[in-house]
């Protein structure tokens, strides 16, 4: 019995051997991937600006922050001898002793990776005023050694009880993130000793 043409499968694709336009193309065996010279050089100037912005915003604050922070001081103590220690004191335990304890609250606590953030970030905000004093005594700048004469004149006593101020806030900060730490470990010594009589 003689088959009808009609009845024949038609074929759906491309042979193997051939290149029919339907199929995708191979790409080219020795093909290698090649940078977009254009995006880099783009994202080499953003890092450039963003370095050349960091360092004007340091030459800025380096040359304006000691002379300010000396200025607010000399006009807060005035001149006094005993209001200088007075406020160095102050100063220097409260803004050591508080990023002591929100350093201590990131790191021996556990909390997420944002509140973590959050207590670091807190303790470097708060200890911005010893700092500034810090880099008032250290630091070799114009700034800095305009700041050291107006505290020599309207700040004195000053750098002095902050210094005193910083190690008694630094005592009592670690006093209270030791005792802290032992009460934890007791009460998670009283749960376990629990857990095990029941």
């Amino acid at each position: 019995m003689a088959q009808n043409p009609s009845d024949k499968p038609e074929a759906t694709g491309p042979t193997s051997g051939g290149s029919g336009s339907g199929g995708p193309t191979p790409a080219p065996s020795g093909a290698r991937w090649r940078p977009d010279w254009r995006d880099v050089g783009k994202r080499l100037i953003g890092v450039a600006v963003v370095i050349v912005a960091v360092w004007l915003i340091y030459l800025f604050l380096d040359a304006f922050l000691p002379r300010w922070w000396a200025q607010m001081i000399g006009n807060a103590v005035d001149g006094s001898f005993a209001a200088g220690a007075w406020w160095g004191l102050l100063i220097g335990a409260v803004f050591t002793l508080a990023p002591v304890l929100l350093l201590a609250q990131a790191i021996l606590t556990r909390r997420s990776w944002q509140v973590r953030s959050g207590f670091l970030a807190l303790a470097v905000v708060f200890s911005v005023p010893n700092l500034l004093t810090l880099g008032i005594v250290l630091g070799t700048s114009a700034a800095a050694h305009a700041g050291e004469r107006i505290l020599d004149v309207d700040g004195p006593a000053f750098r002095g009880g902050t210094a005193w101020g910083a190690v008694i806030g630094g005592i009592v900060a670690l006093t209270i993130v030791t005792m802290g730490v032992l009460y934890r470990r007791r009460g998670a010594r009283l749960r376990e000793l629990r857990s095990k009589e029941h």
